[in-house]
Protein backbone atom coordinates (compact mmCIF):
# COMPACT_ATOMS: atom_id res chain seq x y z
CA UNK A 1 0.00 0.00 0.00
CA UNK A 2 1.21 3.63 -1.04
CA UNK A 3 0.06 6.67 0.93
CA UNK A 4 0.43 9.91 -0.81
CA UNK A 5 -0.61 12.07 2.11
CA UNK A 6 -2.33 15.81 1.17
CA UNK A 7 0.99 18.21 1.09
CA UNK A 8 3.44 15.71 -0.26
CA UNK A 9 3.09 16.79 -3.92
CA UNK A 10 3.59 20.12 -5.18
CA UNK A 11 1.16 22.00 -6.76
CA UNK A 12 2.43 23.06 -10.27
CA UNK A 13 1.51 26.03 -12.59
CA UNK A 14 -0.15 25.21 -15.70
CA UNK A 15 2.20 25.69 -18.54
CA UNK A 16 1.24 28.74 -21.14
CA UNK A 17 2.32 26.29 -23.82
CA UNK A 18 -0.87 24.35 -22.78
CA UNK A 19 -3.17 26.68 -21.14
CA UNK A 20 -4.72 30.13 -21.66
CA UNK A 21 -4.96 32.10 -17.95
CA UNK A 22 -4.26 30.83 -14.96
CA UNK A 23 -4.19 27.18 -14.22
CA UNK A 24 -2.89 24.87 -11.24
CA UNK A 25 -2.36 20.90 -11.72
CA UNK A 26 -2.50 19.35 -8.50
CA UNK A 27 -0.78 15.36 -8.75
CA UNK A 28 -2.65 13.27 -7.20
CA UNK A 29 -1.60 9.80 -8.52
CA UNK A 30 0.29 7.96 -10.93
CA UNK A 31 0.50 3.96 -11.30
CA UNK A 32 3.39 2.11 -11.47
CA UNK A 33 3.76 -0.09 -14.64
CA UNK A 34 2.49 -2.30 -16.00
CA UNK A 35 -0.73 0.05 -14.66
CA UNK A 36 -0.86 3.32 -16.61
CA UNK A 37 -3.39 5.41 -14.91
CA UNK A 38 -2.59 8.99 -13.56
CA UNK A 39 -4.86 11.69 -12.11
CA UNK A 40 -4.31 15.31 -11.20
CA UNK A 41 -6.80 17.85 -9.48
CA UNK A 42 -6.87 21.18 -11.48
CA UNK A 43 -8.02 24.41 -11.06
CA UNK A 44 -8.92 26.72 -13.98
CA UNK A 45 -9.26 30.71 -12.54
CA UNK A 46 -12.40 32.10 -14.61
CA UNK A 47 -11.74 32.65 -18.43
CA UNK A 48 -8.79 29.97 -18.11
CA UNK A 49 -8.85 26.98 -20.32
CA UNK A 50 -6.61 24.11 -22.49
CA UNK A 51 -5.61 24.11 -25.57
CA UNK A 52 -6.55 21.68 -27.93
CA UNK A 53 -5.53 18.21 -27.46
CA UNK A 54 -6.92 14.47 -27.58
CA UNK A 55 -5.73 11.46 -25.36
CA UNK A 56 -4.12 8.18 -26.50
CA UNK A 57 -6.70 6.08 -24.48
CA UNK A 58 -9.26 8.80 -23.27
CA UNK A 59 -9.60 10.40 -20.71
CA UNK A 60 -12.58 11.58 -17.76
CA UNK A 61 -13.21 14.46 -16.02
CA UNK A 62 -14.75 14.23 -12.35
CA UNK A 63 -16.09 18.18 -12.22
CA UNK A 64 -15.82 18.80 -8.59
CA UNK A 65 -16.17 22.56 -7.89
CA UNK A 66 -17.53 25.75 -10.14
CA UNK A 67 -18.84 26.36 -13.31
CA UNK A 68 -16.88 25.21 -16.38
CA UNK A 69 -17.09 24.71 -20.12
CA UNK A 70 -15.38 21.67 -22.23
CA UNK A 71 -15.99 21.08 -26.38
CA UNK A 72 -15.20 18.57 -28.83
CA UNK A 73 -14.11 19.67 -32.46
CA UNK A 74 -16.98 20.03 -34.49
CA UNK A 75 -19.26 20.29 -31.39
CA UNK A 76 -20.80 22.91 -29.47
CA UNK A 77 -19.52 24.02 -26.03
CA UNK A 78 -20.93 22.17 -23.04
CA UNK A 79 -21.40 23.77 -19.89
CA UNK A 80 -20.28 21.47 -16.92
CA UNK A 81 -20.88 21.51 -13.24
CA UNK A 82 -19.93 19.60 -9.54
CA UNK A 83 -20.97 16.31 -10.07
CA UNK A 84 -20.59 15.86 -13.78
CA UNK A 85 -18.37 13.17 -15.18
CA UNK A 86 -17.22 13.69 -18.88
CA UNK A 87 -15.72 11.05 -20.90
CA UNK A 88 -13.31 12.23 -24.16
CA UNK A 89 -13.02 8.85 -26.16
CA UNK A 90 -9.28 8.11 -27.85
CA UNK A 91 -7.85 10.39 -29.88
CA UNK A 92 -11.18 13.04 -29.74
CA UNK A 93 -9.94 16.87 -30.09
CA UNK A 94 -10.73 18.60 -27.07
CA UNK A 95 -10.57 21.72 -24.77
CA UNK A 96 -11.80 22.51 -21.18
CA UNK A 97 -11.72 25.02 -18.67
CA UNK A 98 -13.83 27.58 -16.34
CA UNK A 99 -16.45 29.68 -17.80
CA UNK A 100 -15.53 33.13 -18.11
CA UNK A 101 -16.73 34.58 -14.70
CA UNK A 102 -16.43 31.23 -12.32
CA UNK A 103 -13.35 29.14 -11.40
CA UNK A 104 -14.08 25.27 -12.21
CA UNK A 105 -11.64 22.34 -10.24
CA UNK A 106 -12.08 18.97 -12.01
CA UNK A 107 -10.21 15.85 -11.11
CA UNK A 108 -8.52 14.43 -14.58
CA UNK A 109 -7.60 10.83 -15.11
CA UNK A 110 -6.13 9.62 -17.78
CA UNK A 111 -3.85 6.37 -19.21
CA UNK A 112 -0.18 6.42 -20.88
CA UNK A 113 0.21 4.60 -24.03
CA UNK A 114 3.63 3.93 -24.86
CA UNK A 115 4.49 6.76 -22.13
CA UNK A 116 2.25 9.33 -23.55
CA UNK A 117 -1.13 10.64 -21.64
CA UNK A 118 -1.59 13.72 -23.84
CA UNK A 119 -0.95 15.30 -27.49
CA UNK A 120 -1.39 19.26 -26.81
CA UNK A 121 -1.93 21.02 -30.03
CA UNK A 122 -3.02 24.44 -30.68
CA UNK A 123 -4.35 27.14 -28.36
CA UNK A 124 -8.28 27.50 -28.27
CA UNK A 125 -8.67 31.22 -29.49
CA UNK A 126 -11.23 33.81 -28.00
CA UNK A 127 -13.92 33.34 -30.58
CA UNK A 128 -13.72 29.48 -30.21
CA UNK A 129 -14.04 29.96 -26.46
CA UNK A 130 -17.04 32.34 -26.43
CA UNK A 131 -18.95 30.10 -28.34
CA UNK A 132 -21.44 29.27 -25.74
Amino acid sequence: MEIKRIGSQPSNKGPADWFTGTVRVDPLFQASAPARVSGANVTFEPGARTAWHSHPLGQTLIVTSGCGWAQCWGGPVEQIHPGDVIWFPPGEKHWHGASPSTAMTHIAIAEYLDGKVVDWMEKVSDNQYCKL
